[in-house]
């Protein structure tokens, strides 16, 4: 049994900025550690077997991995008050919006933090490894530690020839978060959902906080950089009320419309080269071998500009989420939700392919 709730993470973290936005608003008393060389050697490699952050350790003991499964997990110890919209309309949304700043906002925050603010992400990259070595020698290490990251650009999509298409992207995303954070404190209403602490994750660590891309929002979203700020030190912890009705603003549509053009496409075309692949690959299907992150590349279109970027088996552990709310609606439920998506262009998301189930185990993904 420990204190309380231990999380090791850091402010550079995408996604230990999602975690740590939500222990806040749900006022769960916790520490929070910067992983350093040191965490990794002595908390993170031995509870998780790989070098990832956010970890939690609960009081019991128990080591929790993977911002949407801390989340749930605490859901079901915190549940008051909830983060998940009750009502049918509302918490797709929610849920199709966690999965697009989960998994879709990696492209724009990737390009923005290593071609835009990359001295300061080596800089902090050294100092967060070793804040015991000078700047010079803690230059060098993040050098180091940044090539992985920097390294992973082609495979998210993140090149020359996108990289203008990624900029126009993500500031019409901007104009659009903005009009809606002029009316609307957060996505529904004045309390936070799950969408609110999916997109926190790339627009704090990486877009606020990365001094160029901060410069940029602020100028340009500053309603968007005051909903980052409410998120990460909520005036009313624990506090506010989803719109009335089932009320899905108009200025959300935008943003669902924009992530119905950019990433359905691709989350439909990551389904099937799934299923080729797992036909192709007997001793994966069987479960003799791990599933890999990555099963190849397949071309996107962003901004009407074409590149390639690699098959993320993740993203169709994320759409599980939404896809399996949708397909448990009946009646009027279901009715009024399918409006939602015609308006949104996502008709597709109506008749998705089924695709193998996919699980978390030892925190990574397997077939279910």
């Amino acid at each position: 049994m420990t204190n309380g709730y231990e999380l090791y993470g850091a402010e550079v973290s995408y996604f230990t900025g999602k975690v740590r936005a939500y222990l806040r608003y749900k006022k769960i008393p916790f520490v929070e550690t910067i992983a350093n060389r040191e965490v990794y050697k002595t908390v993170i490699m031995p509870r998780v077997g790989w070098p990832v952050i956010p970890v939690m350790v609960t009081p019991e003991g128990d080591t929790l991995q993977d911002s949407t499964d801390i989340i749930d997990a605490l859901e079901v110890r915190f549940p008051d008050p909830s983060i998940y919209p009750a009502t049918p309309r509302q918490r797709l949304a929610a849920l199709l919006l966690e999965v697009y700043g989960d998994e879709w906002l990696k492209i724009p925050a990737m390009h923005y933090r290593w071609t835009k603010n990359r001295e300061f992400a080596i800089a902090e990259f050294g100092r967060l490894s070793r804040p015991d070595l000078p700047v010079e020698a803690q230059h060098k290490i993040g050098e180091e530690m940044a090539k992985p990251f920097a390294g992973a650009l082609p495979a998210l999509g993140c090149t020359e020839t996108s990289g203008p298409a990624i900029e126009r992207s993500y500031e019409g995303l901007l104009a659009e978060l903005d009009a809606h954070f002029a009316h609307h404190d957060y996505l529904f209403g004045s309390r936070p959902s799950i969408g609110d602490f999916g997109l926190i994750g790339p627009l704090y660590a990486h877009q606020y906080r990365d001094p160029a891309s901060g410069e940029l929002m602020k100028r340009v979203a500053p309603h968007v950089a005051k909903w980052v700020e409410r998120m990460m030190k909520p005036p009313h912890p624990k506090e506010g009320e989803f719109l009335s009705g089932d009320d899905v603003p108009d200025t959300l549509m935008p943003v669902l419309q924009r992530m119905m053009r950019e990433y359905l496409p691709v989350l439909l075309a990551t389904a099937e080269q799934f299923k080729a692949f797992l036909a192709a690959q007997p001793d994966v299907a069987s479960g003799e071998k791990e599933l890999p992150r990555a099963i190849g590349m397949h071309d996107f279109t962003l901004e009407g500009v074409t590149e390639k970027r690699a098959v993320f088996l993740f993203d169709l552990w994320m759409f599980q989420r939404p896809l399996d709310y949708l397909r448990s609606l009946e009646g009027a439920d279901s009715e009024a939700v399918g409006k939602l998506l015609n308006m949104a262009g996502g008709e597709a998301m109506m008749a998705f392919p089924d695709y193998p189930r996919l699980a978390r185990r030892n925190f990574k993904h397997a077939l279910a």
